[in-house]
């Protein structure tokens, strides 16, 4: 991987960690069934998003910090963050640039994938 791509995803993961820790700089999307769950138990979903760091080759093979999976109750759920141009209506042309895109974490059992 040349440097440039290196430095691009660099910013990326950045960008990503911070937004994941946070819930700033994106949107957060609940999927039905975890927006149906008894509110300790939704907090604990929440808390496990941004406090997630097991990030391994299998499940962050471009290094961005853009997925998870876990566990809470015996359930299994998975995170994702994609990338969208400001309009919300296509991909992000440059993830690495801030002002380019909208992140969006979406939240949802390992089932509503």
């Amino acid at each position: 991987m040349s440097t440039a791509a290196l430095k691009k995803t660099d910013a990326i993961r950045l960008l990503n960690d911070n937004f994941r820790t946070t819930f700033v700089g994106g949107r957060v999307m609940l999927t039905a069934g975890v927006n149906e769950l008894p509110l300790d138990v939704k907090a604990r979903v929440i808390l496990a998003v941004q406090s997630f760091s097991n990030f391994t080759k299998d499940n962050d093979p471009h290094h961005e910090h853009d997925f998870g999976a876990f566990e809470i109750t015996g359930q299994k759920l998975f995170w994702k963050i994609d990338y969208y141009n400001l309009d919300l209506d296509g991909g992000s042309e440059d993830p690495a640039d801030p002002e380019k895109t909208s992140r969006v974490l979406t939240i949802m059992f390992v089932e509503e994938y």
